[in-house]
């Protein structure tokens, strides 16, 4: 996907974010994020959404810590979202394609690192909010959802996991979406960097996952449960990789 197409999937989900906040209870609890309410859902959101155009408008080379909102008031809590997402949208859309600035995961450049994460950041949260409100999660077009199976994998599984990933012997899971050409990978679970792009399984994987993009992505993120995945070979590798790994 291009930048410009991430801003505008990003300037989208954010609107559908704030709106879906706007029908829910701010009390009321998100089934995906144990222990947080949609208000917490919200602040933490909208406090990222002004952290990530901080980080663009200011070209600030160094880690911060977003700052957490202060007390907002019901009435104040969605124009709040929204003006956060305005101006991390209005950030992106100005920044120089030679952006220089801090980021936390490989990327082509800065620019197109902060498009794309918080383009599948705001999905992923709508999905959540929607999910609160007990309303199943708008379906993500199939290109941008490959797409953030593709940095899942390839970028967040390879910085968080752990040579103690796998129990006894590394076990290996081939993920396929069926609606995207090529959008297929290999993770080799207990081997940190052991995740590469393959259309084609390995020989004899002991796990597959297949289904659409749209589905992998939210079973993938937590965000809708494996049993929705068309999933072959030994189940002990599939809830293992659920307890490995909760983004």
């Amino acid at each position: 996907m291009e930048t410009v197409e991430f801003v505008e999937t990003l300037r989208r989900e954010g609107e559908l974010f704030a709106d879906t906040v706007a029908r829910a209870d701010p009390s009321a609890p998100v089934p995906t994020c144990p222990g947080w309410t949609v208000r917490d859902l919200a602040a933490h959101l909208g406090s990222v959404h002004r952290w990530a155009a901080e980080l663009v408008r200011e070209r600030r080379t160094e880690a911060v810590r977003p700052d957490a909102p202060g007390p907002l008031a019901d009435d104040a809590l969605v124009p709040w979202l929204r003006e956060g997402h305005g101006l991390l949208v209005e950030a992106l859309e100005s920044a120089p394609d030679d952006l220089s600035c801090w980021t936390f995961l490989p990327a082509a450049s800065p620019l197109v690192f902060w498009t794309r994460r918080q383009a599948h950041e705001t999905a992923v949260h709508r999905a959540d909010a929607e999910l609160a409100l007990g309303l199943a999660p708008t379906t993500p077009p199939a290109g941008f959802a490959a797409d953030g199976v593709d940095e899942l994998l390839c970028d967040f599984y390879p910085r968080r996991a752990t040579p103690d990933d796998s129990a006894d012997a590394p076990r290996t899971v081939h993920v396929r979406a069926t609606d995207v050409p090529d959008a297929a990978w290999t993770v080799r679970l207990g081997d940190p960097a052991a995740v590469r792009r393959s259309a084609e399984p390995p020989a004899a994987p002991d796990c597959v996952y297949e289904g659409t993009a749209a589905d992998l992505y939210l079973a993938l993120w937590n965000r809708r449960p494996l049993s929705e995945l068309m999933i072959e070979g030994d189940p002990s590798v599939a809830r293992r990789w659920r307890e490995l790994f909760t983004p």
